[in-house]
């Protein structure tokens, strides 16, 4: 098991999995590669709840892929969001063969209903908050009311069973809210590489997260606790 080291070099005694935890209790990013034989990106973490207009800026300056809040199975059934493949009939949606899994996990984009066109950070901040409030009350939101759709944020849907049927970003980061007791509304962002333009390497991920003090882990790790 990984540990978390001192400026030192000294081991602190707390597990990069632990740390993780107590990372998106606090509001703060951390960084979650799922493997070399599935998509092999790591991707910027938030919980939803904790994406003011400055986490977007980070999003989508450090990170720089396409900015997900991943809802819950049943917090997006509540919501009647289906996944996407599902709701359009359109012939581009048959033959899904994606290299790394049977399917996608892309639901609808939204808007809150309050933002102008809702691509800024502050609202594409909003519309996240937003779903971060409707996942953790999902009884009392009347989800059409308080957004519109298409929209700037793309909605992911967890699978019912999380990580014992899919192990996708989706899946990693919402299990990892469960665990820490979190509602089930997280921030997925791949992170690419400015000058090669492919995905950034687990290494040069790992060189951001040392550098900013973040919490990298690999999906094996998030798997061998919660899967």
């Amino acid at each position: 098991m990984s540990e978390i080291t001192d400026m030192t070099g000294r081991s602190t005694g707390v597990s990069a999995f632990d740390r993780a935890l107590d990372s998106l209790a606090a509001g703060e990013p951390i960084l979650v590669h799922d493997a070399a034989d599935r998509e092999g990106e790591t991707d910027l973490i938030y919980h939803a709840d904790a994406v003011v207009p400055e986490a977007v800026t980070r999003l989508r300056n450090d990170a720089g892929g396409l900015i997900c809040v991943a809802l819950g199975h049943d917090v997006a059934d509540a919501f009647d969001l289906p996944f996407f493949t599902e709701a359009v009939d359109h012939p581009a949606t048959d033959g899904h063969d994606l290299g790394y899994d049977e399917r996608s996990s892309f639901s609808f984009t939204v808007n809150h209903r309050d933002t102008y066109t809702g691509i800024t950070d502050n609202d594409r901040s909003l519309t996240i908050r937003a779903l971060a409030d409707a996942a953790a009350t999902p009884g009392s939101t009347a989800f059409d009311e308080e957004f519109r759709v298409p929209g700037h944020v793309h909605v992911l849907k967890g699978a019912p069973k999380l990580l014992a049927q899919r192990e996708g970003h989706t899946e990693l980061a919402l299990a990892l809210a469960d665990a820490a007791e979190l509602p089930p509304a997280v921030v997925v962002c791949e992170m690419l590489d400015d000058e090669t333009g492919e995905a950034l390497t687990p290494g040069a991920a790992r060189s951001y997260a040392n550098r900013h003090d973040l919490t990298y882990l690999e999906g094996a790790t998030v798997l061998e606790r919660l899967g």
